[in-house]
């Protein structure tokens, strides 16, 4: 085959290759024609003019993940810490994200990166840990405000590390240490405490108990002895009315008479047999008229 006729066929087969593109699944190619803007091409099979047409830029529609470089940064309390993190942004206009700004990923990175120093420098050290969704979210806010004319979308921003200098995270350290102590301490106390109160109750309830066990016993005991008394009194009332009835009857006022002269002289014989010195009555024979005088008071009684 003759050179020329070769080269041809090249030179054919390389204009028809630049005139055809398939542009993959969520990608744009930006096309100028004659060094202008022309179009955006979306996903699918597109023909361009040879020659003057040209694929200028290609952009990723899906969503990207920029890792943002660890930075210096200074809290309100001037404590320098190392402050990294990742951005998510997607690009939404390609031809923005061309002709808008000649490296949008530099430059979101950038721009997350100033707006973390401000917005660190808000916070204090121990506040800037507890406020990271705070912080993501002016990032992404202040980025996305900024991007907008990029065509370029941030989702999120996600702060990976804070670190602090090796003093601060010593003095951290022992902070913490102090402070796990002394919640030991407290719970301690606390347990002793309640501990004490435990046991001031059990004896107060101890306390309680016992007196109102005394107090039931000393009841019990005076209306045990309260009945004993009414039961002896009954008896005595009820012997003595049976006396009086055995001497209001037939015969009983001569047994009494018996029954006194009999004790009388029992008693005075008793007396002999104690004392060796012993008081006689005048009248030890009328002992008949001590009788009389004793029957004469049962009478009476009667």
């Amino acid at each position: 085959m003759h050179p020329i006729t070769i080269v041809i066929a090249f030179v054919v087969v390389y204009t028809i290759a630049k005139c055809v593109r398939i542009v993959p699944q969520k990608q744009a190619y930006i096309v100028e024609r004659l060094g202008k803007y022309h179009c955006t091409l979306d996903a699918g099979l597109h023909l361009l003019m040879p020659i003057i047409d040209r694929v200028a830029y290609k952009h990723t529609l899906k969503e990207q993940a920029i890792d943002v470089p660890p930075q210096q940064c200074i809290t309100r309390d001037n404590i320098t810490v190392e402050v990294d993190g990742i951005l998510y942004l997607q690009v939404m206009d390609a031809a923005k994200a061309s002709y808008g700004i000649g490296n949008y990923l530099f430059a979101t990175t950038q721009l997350a990166q100033t707006t973390m120093r401000s917005e660190m420098g808000k916070l204090e050290l121990d506040k800037s840990f507890e406020e990271r969704t705070l912080v993501n979210g002016a990032i992404v806010e202040a980025v996305d405000k900024a991007s907008d004319p990029w065509g370029v979308k941030v989702t999120r921003y996600e702060i990976k590390n804070i670190t602090p200098p090796q003093t601060i995270r010593d003095a951290m350290e022992k902070q913490m240490r102090a402070e796990r102590e002394k919640r030991a301490l407290i719970a301690e106390s606390e347990g002793d405490r309640q501990a004490k109160i435990n046991r001031a109750e059990g004896d107060k309830q101890e306390a309680i108990a016992k007196s109102e066990g005394e107090k039931m016993k000393r009841i019990n005991e005076a209306s045990g002895r309260a009945q004993e008394i009414l039961l002896v009194a009954e008896a005595q009332a009820n012997g003595i009315r049976q006396v009086a009835s055995a001497i209001s009857s037939e015969g009983g006022l001569a047994s009494v008479n018996t029954q006194l002269a009999q004790q009388y002289l029992n008693e005075f014989g008793k007396l002999a047999k104690t004392n060796n010195t012993m008081i006689i009555p005048s009248d030890l024979a009328n002992v008949a008229g001590i009788l009389k005088a004793a029957t004469t008071i049962v009478k009476e009684v009667k």
